[in-house]
């Protein structure tokens, strides 16, 4: 997967998770609210590898 794709998905679950979570907290579930979290942080994560990504290619660009 690209630098853009996994930064795209990634940006997702976050928005995705942050819903998830407001859900979980409007009908008191505190499940749901928990993998809400986890949605959340697994689309920071992507963001990070896509971010991980673009710095190795500009880095062997330049090399």
């Amino acid at each position: 997967m690209g630098s853009t794709s996994d930064k795209v998905k990634g940006k997702g679950n976050e928005v995705a998770g942050k819903a998830r979570q407001a859900v979980g907290k409007a009908v008191d579930n505190h499940e749901e609210q928990a993998k809400g979290k986890v949605q959340e942080t697994k689309g920071k994560a992507q963001v990070a590898k896509g971010q991980v990504k673009d710095a190795v290619k500009n880095f062997v660009d330049k090399a």
